[in-house]
């Protein structure tokens, strides 16, 4: 819409803007200009959300069952358990609700409206529709405004569009569909003035502002829960399910059937119940995943939820913005085209170190006549700084284009070369182009920059090593369509002698006779590590997907640059808007560029992946990528650029914003899970072990081989040790080789359960065998006897765990000594049965004996028949494939 008919429809006037009055009226009518608060939790909300969760329920039932025997001790250890894991959460999760604040603490504080004629200064949240609104550089944009006055206008728009560079605004129309980054007679709330002045009329407050709806989108997104979480609640509920149907059924047969009076029937049902409850895996999981963030952290992926850990490992694409994490967000000057020769130029970012080549061999710049003149120019038409802060960094003080071009001036040896400036035309948006007036070596040059096809129309003359010739407008044509299809934006250079006597420039004499230099040649280079990151993805079965709200032409170059893409085919916002789900849904899978995209298309690429089935990661480093952030099934902020808003709707913050840090995360996710699943294959045996003990004893109505308080013991030692060593197993060899697991693999999948109940009823097998023995052939005492069966159990645990530590692969080999904390917990389990066995107040504790060092060789054979077993069933499973 024209500016003059939206000031119309907007029923305001362009010189006096609202009345006191209207602007009350208006006030009531729409609202505060800010975002509203959704309904926040308190801490302890929080906290008590921490428990809802069937294995902490399982947990709890445990605590109360062995509360109910009297054994405080494994009750209170069992409740520590319960609260630690809590108490982890709650601190991970601690930070999550802040992402609306976040968003609010971006808004402007005031505004300078025109009310009534008159020019004053009010708190932004009074703005209304049709207030007057005057900009000026520095200020943040109160509210979304429709400019109607505007002087070389430029805003900071990336945390709304992901485009790396300050926007040109200007009053004209712009298409009905344009979108947000091409919408360039709008200033939108939450964005900041880099240069310039202007005068909007506002036209949206609050949640009609982009950025409100933005916050609107983050507070309808559902989060969704981790796929491990998903698959132990599921395996949780069937374990309940089962232990009490399984309970139930030797109740009514022991009750019926058998002899038992009620009460040592409750017991041994009691004991049942205990068998069967993994009482340690919840607080293993933790561990195991809180061991996955601390290393994880050393590899500068930061954590923010425990569970997030273990989804990092099944992730099978990552949606990753450009600007900042794949590129470096430092605009670098690579090619000098000249009328005779192209020139590249090494290094990246502002750091001046590289060197100037042609046809691949390093140059000396000053033997080039036309580079070095162009180089002059690049260095003294400019107004920004670079300078070395204490970190070694390179930081630019002033616009980015102007920063490649200084650097590439001092690459040239040119940063002392400060002719004096006699005068200068600022860039200007109606204009395109920069000019200064300088006397070096006693004569006067006007040296200009600006867009290549501005400057062109200025110059009559172009310098070649040969002198100065006619200008060949095709060939610069042909070579500005070459360098924007490698995705450089480009800038012009042109030069002109000065008369000695001139003291000032203007645009009327200064826009002919210039002589063209030639074209500069400005990208934002790719992260060194994201092309060597991409590659690894790629082989370990994860696609790579680029979402920016840069130029398609940009977006292709870059993308085929770094290996994304074939550098033919990308998808803009503004097709991606005309297809419905089910199109989008098909084209997820076709494309993996997409170029000029806003908040709410980088929403509908995450959920057409996931409708896909796909488990998709989500970077990004701006306000615009937070709902999509935190719909993805994990959010991945930058911790340096990154703004607050994003790290709190991200599941895990790069603490070096680097795209290879998000590789190394996926190592350690699928080693955390592997290990959750060696976990839950060494644990789950113990208590089909224990259970099978139990039930055989009541279905042949003997005396029970081992009694609940005996079982509690097993299951706290083992899980305690044991299981505990398995969270720090290393990297499995190849872990990066095989694809991603899908999401709806079964944690347990046949071969799992084929290996729980093959150890449960070999150990259990033993453990009951050598009861019987012990109380039946040997007339044993049922201390002793009960003694050696607990010894059996742990011995065959303690061997077992030697298998769990490889899946697959023999026990012995490679790596057997990689993780020392399995011979510390084989050593620590070892004094503890001792101390169980022969410690006077233990025997009474728990009604065991001391026994003959004979007896103990019963328990050790049995444990080496497990481990020898369990190898030969890896053996032949793997020779049948």
């Amino acid at each position: 819409m024209p500016a003059d008919e939206a000031i119309k429809a907007l029923e305001t006037e362009k010189e006096n803007g609202l009345s006191s009055d209207e602007a009350a009226k208006r006030l009531e009518k729409y609202g505060r200009n800010e975002i509203p608060k959704g309904p926040k939790r308190t801490w302890w909300q929080r906290l008590l959300a921490q428990f809802h969760n069937v294995l902490i329920y399982v947990l709890i039932a445990a605590a109360v069952i062995t509360a109910l025997m009297d054994h405080w001790i494994d009750t209170w250890v069992i409740l520590a358990v319960v609260i630690v894991n809590a108490l982890i959460g709650f601190l991970q999760e601690g930070k999550a609700e802040r992402a609306l604040e976040s968003i609010q603490e971006m808004l402007s504080l005031e505004a300078v409206v025109i009310r009534g004629g008159k020019k004053q200064t009010i708190d932004a949240e009074e703005l209304v529709p049709g207030d007057v609104v005057m900009l000026k550089s520095g200020d943040k944009i109160p509210a979304d405004l429709r400019l109607f006055k505007s002087k070389d206008l430029r805003v900071e728009e990336s945390p709304l569009t992901g485009e790396s560079t300050s926007v040109e605004k200007d009053t004209e129309a712009v298409d009905e569909d344009a979108i947000i980054g091409d919408q360039t007679s709008m200033a939108f709330s939450g964005t900041v003035v880099t240069y310039g002045k202007a005068t909007g009329v506002v036209t949206g407050t609050g949640t009609e502002t982009e950025i409100g709806k933005i916050n609107k989108m983050m507070s309808e997104v559902e989060e969704i829960t981790t796929p491990l979480l998903q698959k132990i609640e599921k395996f949780g509920k069937w374990l309940s399910l089962i232990i009490l149907g399984i309970t139930l059924v030797f109740f009514g047969f022991g009750y019926f059937f058998r002899d038992y009076e009620v009460f040592e029937l409750l017991m041994a049902v009691i004991g049942l119940v205990v068998a069967a409850i993994p009482e340690g895996l919840p607080a293993i999981m933790t561990i195991t995943l809180a061991m996955g963030v601390q290393r994880m952290a050393a590899r500068n992926a930061i954590i923010r939820r425990l569970p997030s850990v273990e989804t990092l490992g099944s992730v099978n694409v990552i949606c990753s913005d450009k600007t900042g994490t794949l590129t470096r967000n430092e605009m670098t000057a690579k090619a000098v085209i000249t009328a005779d020769k192209i020139f590249t130029i090494e290094g990246t970012g502002y750091k001046p170190e590289g060197k100037i080549q042609h046809d691949e061999k390093e140059i000396d710049p000053e033997k080039e006549k036309v580079l070095w003149k162009l180089l002059q120019a690049a260095r003294v038409c400019n107004n920004s700084e670079i300078d070395k802060q204490e970190d070694g960094h390179w930081k630019l003080t002033g616009a980015p284009t102007e920063g490649a071009m200084l650097t590439m001036a001092y690459k040239a040896g040119l940063k002392d070369f400060k002719p004096e400036r006699i005068d200068s035309i600022p860039f200007e948006s109606d204009h395109k182009y920069m000019a200064t007036l300088n006397k070096a070596d006693d004569k006067k040059f006007i040296f200009m920059t600006g867009a290549p096809e501005r400057v062109i129309d200025m110059c009559k003359k172009q310098l070649s090593d040969d002198g100065a010739k006619d200008m060949d407008n095709d060939y610069w044509e042909t070579k500005m369509e070459e360098a924007a299809a490698n995705g450089q934006r480009l800038l012009g250079v042109a030069f002109s002698e000065a008369d000695d006597n001139r003291t000032e420039l203007n645009k009327e004499d200064c826009e002919h006779n210039k002589t063209f230099l030639g074209i500069v040649g400005i990208i934002d280079p790719p992260r060194d590590e994201a092309v060597e990151s991409i590659k690894e993805c790629k082989e370990a079965g994860v696609q790579v997907k680029m979402i920016t709200g840069d130029h398609v032409i940009t977006a292709k170059a870059i993308g085929k640059e770094i290996g994304i893409g074939d550098g033919e085919k990308a998808l803009s916002g503004k097709e991606l808007e005309e297809m419905s789900d089910d199109e989008l849904r098909k084209a997820v899978n076709e494309y993996d560029v997409y170029a000029r995209t806003s908040p709410e298309h980088k929403l509908r690429l995450v959920k057409a992946l996931q409708a896909n089935g796909q488990l998709c990661a989500m970077t990004g480093d701006g306000v615009n990528d937070a709902p999509a952030l935190k719909k993805a099934n994990i959010g991945i902020a930058m911790g340096i650029k990154g703004t607050e808003v994003s790290k709190d709707a991200s599941e895990m913050v790069l603490a070096d914003d680097n795209f290879a840090s998000i590789v190394n995360a996926i190592e350690e996710g699928r080693t955390v899970y592997d290990n959750i699943r060696k976990s839950l294959l060494f644990i789950l045996p113990t208590n089909g072990a224990e259970s099978l003990v139990l039930m055989t004893a009541i279905l042949i109505g003997m005396v029970m081989p081992i009694t609940p308080l005996q079982i509690l013991w097993v299951n706290m030692v083992t899980a305690v040790t044991l299981a505990l060593a398995l969270a720090f197993e290393p990297m499995e060899e190849k872990v990066m080789e095989r694809p991603p697991r899908e999401p709806d693999e079964p944690i347990l999948g046949k071969h799992f359960i084929w290996r729980i109940v093959f150890v449960s009823f070999l150990i259990g097998g033993l453990t009951f065998g050598i009861f019987s023995y012990m109380a039946q052939n040997l007339g044993m005492d049922e201390g002793v006897a009960r003694t050696v069966a607990v010894n059996t159990l742990v011995a065959g645990q303690l061997f077992y765990l030697f298998n769990c530590r490889h899946i697959k692969s023999p026990a012995i080999g490679k790596g057997f000594f990689g993780n020392k904390y399995a011979f510390i917990a084989a050593g620590a389990l070892v004094v503890l049965q001792l101390l169980f066995v022969y410690v006077p107040f233990m025997n009474t504790f728990f009604d065991t004996s001391p026994i003959d060092g004979r007896f103990w060789l019963y328990s050790l054979a049995g444990g080496a028949i497990v481990f020898l077993a369990v190898e030969l069933e890896k053996y032949f499973v793997q020779k049948n494939g």
